[in-house]
């Protein structure tokens, strides 16, 4: 089994990562990890970027006041980017802030994330985000190699149990995020508001399609918006797909029957 390493930022918390290795079976890496399934499992991708201070704060707010307090009280994971920019330091920051203990999972590129006292090992490379708990650095070296492995990571970790995957603001990269959480069937809740590809997914479901590659993920069923502004809505929503079993668990259960 492959051995994960600590990894110390200088701000004072260690997380326990795992390097790319050839030939190693995704459930065994996770369980050398210590992450233990079937949990909820809160993916949020999108970004933060072209945003009012304004926006800004209210993005601030749903990390802290929802998200990270839901995914306290159901002992969830959380997985993300794991790098310090964008929602990914957001989601770090509000796990910091409220005390929460739930296992924060950064799924980080090897070519693109700069690891403590050390040079980044690409230009476009990005820091860890120093309040994960974990990281599964990946093969690869550009932005959305990620992306798949996110959505097997979910898949995986929730087992029978409910995951979803939050979408916020967003760029190119998003697009990718969502198409591969609808490729293993797991329902996209899109914050409308929050501005680019979340905005323009949110006015495809009502029929204005502004991108060509919002049509098949409309089709899909698996996306609904909610908004910014209605945080209560939000948080019912989540976790009331959070707190489901699986579409895959409830027919299995349903052919034993």
């Amino acid at each position: 089994m492959q051995h994960p390493v600590s990894i110390e930022f200088e701000s004072g918390p260690t997380a326990t990562a795992l390097y790319p290795q050839a030939n190693t079976d995704l459930n065994t890496a996770l369980e050398s990890l210590g992450l233990k399934s079937p949990r909820p499992v809160l993916v949020v991708v999108g970004g933060a970027s072209l945003l009012s201070d304004e926006a800004r704060e209210r993005l601030l707010s749903l990390f802290l006041d929802v998200l990270a307090p839901l995914a306290e009280s159901l002992n969830a994971c959380v997985v993300d980017g794991g790098t310090d920019a964008g929602v990914m330091q957001m989601m770090g920051r509000a796990r910091q802030q409220i005390g929460a203990t739930f296992p924060l999972i950064g799924v980080t590129s090897v070519g693109l994330a700069t690891l403590p006292n050390q040079a980044p090992p690409a230009k476009d490379a990005c820091p860890l985000e120093p309040h994960h708990t974990h990281f599964r650095l990946i093969p690869g070296s550009h932005w959305g190699d990620e992306s798949p492995w996110m959505a097997a990571i979910s898949s995986i970790l929730s087992g029978s149990s409910g995951a979803v995957t939050v979408l916020i603001n967003g760029g190119q990269i998003t697009w990718v995020d969502v198409a591969e959480s609808v490729a293993v069937k797991q329902p996209v809740v899109i914050v409308a508001g929050s501005g680019r590809t979340a905005d323009i997914l949110a006015a495809a479901l009502n029929g204005k399609i502004a991108d060509d590659r919002a049509p098949a993920l409309v089709e899909s069923g698996l996306l609904q918006a909610v908004d910014l502004e209605d945080s209560e809505k939000l948080s019912r929503v989540l976790k009331q797909i959070l707190t489901q079993r699986s579409p895959l668990a409830r027919k299995q259960k349903g052919s034993r029957s």
